[in-house]
């Protein structure tokens, strides 16, 4: 299923950017976050934690899903946690990973034109 774009209903709109221009600082601050959302497994660990209602996941769990190795998806984790993009939650001897919404409401906000 190919994603659609969102037609615009109002072209006079287009281009009033929510925040306002960016500075140097925050245009490379989301240039790095884009980043690390620019990797196909990334979006689609993301979207697995997604559509399991955001909850806590293992990387066995992901492993499963996925159909990956331990090691890619423990990579891929581990850059978005660094990110900030996920949360890890000790739990005994394992790891469980949840999205932390709070930053891509801000990602939402910065595209948010028209």
């Amino acid at each position: 299923m190919t994603a659609q774009p969102l037609a615009l209903t109002d072209l006079t709109e287009c281009c009033a950017l929510s925040t306002g221009p960016l500075s140097s600082d925050e245009s490379e601050r989301y240039a790095d976050l884009f980043k690390v959302l620019s990797e196909p497994v990334r979006l689609r660990i993301l979207s697995q934690l997604a559509a399991g209602g955001c909850g806590p996941v293992s990387v066995n769990e992901l492993t499963e899903l996925m159909e990956l190795s331990q090691p890619t998806i423990s990579h891929h984790l581990k850059k978005m946690t660094e990110a900030g993009f996920l949360e890890r939650i000790p739990e005994g001897r394992v790891v469980r990973h949840r999205i932390r919404p709070d930053l891509f409401a801000e990602l939402r906000l910065v595209l948010h034109i028209g």
